[in-house]
């Protein structure tokens, strides 16, 4: 039996997953997270086999807790399951600890396949990135998103930028100080060529960055 947390700050999103993964014989649900913090403690208290969590995620975002169940070196097989359907999304996932990648508009037997195909070890990606990775691969020069530029704190700031916080808010969110927010903002406008926040907002919406 594959015992499974799901981690999304929508209930109905968590309702349609969960009635999803108990139809099958061999998978339960054992536990839910509406936000990143819970979902950590989910997988410390119940140990299921793998956590299904959404990138978007209020107090924590998914990034942060997969690196910080990386480094607690949790068994639990992690599988982002999320709106964000660009490549970046899916290398900064699995470079943080993610052992699989799928986009929200897959259909119910992709979700089934990616779920046991990462609870039996191995990474699961969908077939279109796959190529896009192993094309990357094979010619290193290929261009991704600009976006890829950007570390990961960065593109949280972006995020949060062009979804309208300012820095003060921005800085309480990410437990950091404002100057660091606004070294950010910097940083970010500087390697994407940017001016200003208004451009910011308009790179985020053509790349698809705007918070869900």
């Amino acid at each position: 039996m594959i015992r499974v947390v799901i981690a999304d700050d929508h209930a109905l999103v968590r309702e349609g997953l969960r009635r999803i993964l108990e139809e099958p014989v061999d998978l339960t649900v054992v536990g839910e997270a509406a936000d990143g913090r819970a979902a950590v403690e989910q997988v410390r208290r119940l140990h299921p086999d793998v956590l299904v969590l959404d990138l978007s995620m209020p107090g924590k975002d998914g990034l942060d807790v997969v690196k910080e169940l990386a480094a607690r070196r949790s068994p639990t097989r992690i599988l982002i399951l999320t709106i964000h359907n660009e490549e970046h999304y899916a290398l900064r996932a699995l470079r943080a600890g993610a052992h699989g990648f799928l986009y929200k508009g897959a259909g119910t037997e992709e979700l089934l396949k990616a779920v046991r195909a990462v609870a039996r070890g191995l990474r699961y990606l969908p077939p279109e990135f796959e190529r896009a990775f192993a094309e990357r691969y094979v010619q290193p020069k290929a261009r991704g998103s600009p976006a890829e530029a950007l570390s990961d704190r960065e593109l949280q700031v972006l995020r949060l930028l062009a979804s309208g916080y300012t820095n003060r808010e921005i800085a309480a969110k990410l437990h950091i100080s404002v100057k660091t927010v606004d070294t950010h903002r910097r940083n970010i406008l500087k390697k994407l060529n940017l001016r200003n926040n208004a451009d910011l907002a308009r790179f985020a919406l053509k790349h698809g960055l705007i918070l869900e």
